[in-house]
């Protein structure tokens, strides 16, 4: 019989492995996506269209993967959504046209959402409070791995084989993950729990959390903490190669030092956490990320063009998301046990939706240079810094949670 030590840590590696799987599929093709614009004669914002699609999938879909798992069990749901992202996947390797692979981006994303918003769930099923933040800091320890290798595999990928064998590589990933799924990780949700749970039961359950103002105002903070580093995503591919000069393999490296940096925080959080609290923890971090983001905004400005002071800026920026995005699931599903699932799939879907709404907003004034990118990103640090400030919920601890 495995301690209790050592199976947090296995959860921990399943939960946050299944996860990876999507942002795997984003992160991948990163340094590819001026070559298959090239290929397939599309512009930048047709290959930014790619990923928008898959934000908006990943995010409408968790408003039904998230009660789904609540009335089916955890397991019924991801199996479901891995078969999809796995036949999907094979449709990309085969796209003949930019807007086939833009579908085909959209039913990956529908695929991907279960593995996404239900880990969070299973997470909220076994744990409460510090362990619930040590577990979460643990999951996203493991899908910090996607941004490190992802790219750096997919730029060795298309430049070896090609960038149509990048999403064989990300079909076979899917294909790993339903095994681990089956093997290790049992059923969390009840038979019982699930008596109580149906689609007019969700459908109340979704309006309890958005009434819930602690609630919506930690998950308004994740999504613009999120969605900070979709505008990075999406633009960064073309600010780094044709502005910078930046090769595809250069480009990869850069990219991971952002997850490296989340990775080290993420590492320190549990630490953090029980020496000076939850939300004094994520306040501070806030205070980080929109000094460092904003004083990158000012030197932007200023004329200060030099590709060492972007990245160790974006370093700082996103490393403390390692802090903010745990604390920010916790504390808002913390009062919302029987809707774990549905609070789990209403934050992912905002994660996503605003992500997807910010490189909607940030795309008409790219041009291939640092501003339009370093502006939206400040924007959006702006605003959770306002949140983290104002929110009583960060403050103190929630009524519904006491």
């Amino acid at each position: 019989m495995s301690s209790p030590n050592a199976q947090v840590s296995r959860y921990a590696i399943v939960l946050g492995l299944l996860t990876t799987i999507g942002p795997f599929a984003i992160d991948m093709y990163l340094p590819a996506l001026p070559a298959i614009g090239h290929a397939l004669g599309a512009d930048p914002h047709a290959m930014q269209a790619s990923l928008m699609a898959f934000f908006i999938a990943v995010g409408a879909g968790q408003l039904v993967a998230g009660p789904l798992s609540d009335m089916l069990g955890r397991r019924r749901p991801m199996v479901a959504g891995l078969v999809l992202f796995m036949l999907a996947s094979i449709g990309c390797a085969l796209a003949p046209s930019v807007g086939v692979l833009i579908a085909l981006r959209f039913l990956q994303g529908l695929g991907a959402c279960a593995c996404m918003v239900t880990p969070r769930a299973v997470v909220r099923d076994l744990y409460t409070g510090p362990e619930a933040a040590r577990m979460m800091s643990l999951l996203l320890m493991v899908y910090s791995v996607s941004p490190i290798l992802a790219p750096l595999v997919g730029s060795f990928v298309a430049g070896s084989v090609g960038w149509r064998a990048v999403f064989g590589v990300v079909a076979a990933l899917g294909l790993a993950g339903l095994a681990m799924l089956l093997a290790l990780l049992p059923e969390t949700r009840p038979a019982a729990a699930r008596l109580s749970s149906n689609l007019r039961s969700a459908m109340a359950g979704y309006g309890v959390l958005l009434r819930d103002r602690h609630f919506m105002a930690l998950a308004f903070m994740a999504s613009f903490t999120v969605s900070a580093f979709f505008v990075y995503v999406a633009n960064s591919p073309f600010v780094m190669s044709t502005h910078y000069g930046v090769s595809p393999r250069q480009y990869a490296l850069l990219f991971a030092l952002n997850a490296v940096s989340l990775l080290a925080l993420s590492q320190a959080n549990g630490w953090l956490v029980a020496r000076f609290g939850l939300r004094r923890v994520l306040r501070t971090a806030v205070m980080v990320q929109v000094g460092s983001i904003g004083l990158l905004l000012a030197l932007t400005l200023a004329g200060v063009d030099r590709l060492s002071v972007l990245v160790a800026l974006l370093m700082v920026g996103y490393g403390v998301n390692g802090l903010i995005v745990p604390a920010t699931f916790v504390l808002a599903m913390e009062g919302h046990a029987s809707l774990a699932g549905t609070a789990s799939a209403l934050i992912g879907t905002m994660n996503f939706a605003g992500g997807a709404v910010m490189v909607a907003l940030v795309a008409p004034f790219a041009n291939g240079k640092p501003l339009p990118m370093v502006a939206g990103i400040a924007a959006c640090a702006a605003v959770v810094f306002v949140l983290a400030m104002r929110a009583p919920g960060v403050r103190r601890p929630a009524v519904a949670a006491a």
